[in-house]
């Protein structure tokens, strides 16, 4: 049976467009008895790799497909006959989709993002890039991010000429670092208070961290996180570390390369080290 959906979904296969079909919600169809609950082991693109080869459309976004013999075939015969709609795996053709949900949305995306092509969704936008990266759900009010290990609908071609993936949409994803969570020191026996409070010391440590990391001729991730361990273990339990000066320390090692994501992995890393 060829059913307006499953010709659609062939004709993106043609075009290298992994696609599975969608039931009533917009939702994937179900993991059948052998593979529900995971039992399976999941199929092996999935997060949890395993050896699935279950022929039907099971595993949401792991089953897309590009194989006609697939598509067509008798396992996937009753989920396009009770199918509502196509979806595309963004991630298996190297593209992003930024899901703009309302108006206000929208209105964000044409202030902050590159324009590129555009399909029209029933409340919103999909804004569509070259690239992939990690997928996100509520990356702000309105927008989610569908790429690798996500799916989108198919709704049509949309307009417009495709950009790159920018950095600001890249950014959307990446987790700012840790607050600074002091730990108050006490004062002094001479009733000073803490000698990081005086603008000079904590600006000299700093400074020195941040040369540090500019200097750096090869491993720099190591580097990064060694200043930033560095930083924390002198200046970070007394209340005088602020969120200011981890920007500071961000800025300075992605001047050298390093991505937000190593950074605030790096940042973490070093904080749990010293049990903060």
């Amino acid at each position: 049976m060829n059913t307006p959906h499953l010709s659609a979904a062939l004709d993106l296969a043609i075009w290298s467009v992994p696609v599975l079909p969608l039931r009533a919600g917009k939702v994937p169809f179900g993991n059948c008895r052998a593979c529900r609950d995971n039992a399976c082991g999941g199929r092996p693109n999935m997060r949890t790799p395993g050896p699935c080869v279950c022929p039907r459309p099971c595993h949401a976004w792991a089953a897309a497909t590009t194989d006609p013999a697939i598509l067509a075939g008798a396992a996937w015969a009753t989920a396009w006959k009770h199918a509502t709609a196509v979806a595309y795996h963004p991630g298996g053709t190297e593209l992003t989709v930024v899901d703009l949900d309302h108006v206000a949305a929208i209105t964000w995306a044409r202030e902050y993002l590159p324009a590129t092509r555009t399909v029209r969704t029933t409340r919103g936008e999909h804004w569509i890039y070259r690239g992939a990266m990690q997928s996100a759900n509520a990356v702000r009010d309105g927008v989610d991010i569908k790429s690798t290990m996500s799916y989108a609908r198919w709704l049509g071609p949309g307009t417009g000429t495709m950009t790159d993936l920018p950095s600001a949409v890249q950014a959307l994803v990446v987790k700012k670092p840790s607050p600074v969570r002091p730990v108050i020191a006490p004062m002094s026996a001479g009733g000073r208070e803490c000698r990081h409070r005086t603008p000079a010391y904590l600006e000299r440590g700093i400074a020195m961290a941040e040369q540090r990391i500019a200097e750096a001729a090869g491993g720099v991730h190591a580097t990064v996180y060694r200043t930033f361990l560095a930083v924390l273990a002198a200046h970070g339990r007394c209340g005088c570390l602020t969120d200011a000066h981890a920007e500071r320390l961000f800025a300075a090692a992605q001047a050298k390369g390093e991505t937000p994501r190593h950074c605030s992995d790096a940042w973490s890393n070093a904080r749990t080290a010293l049990g903060m």
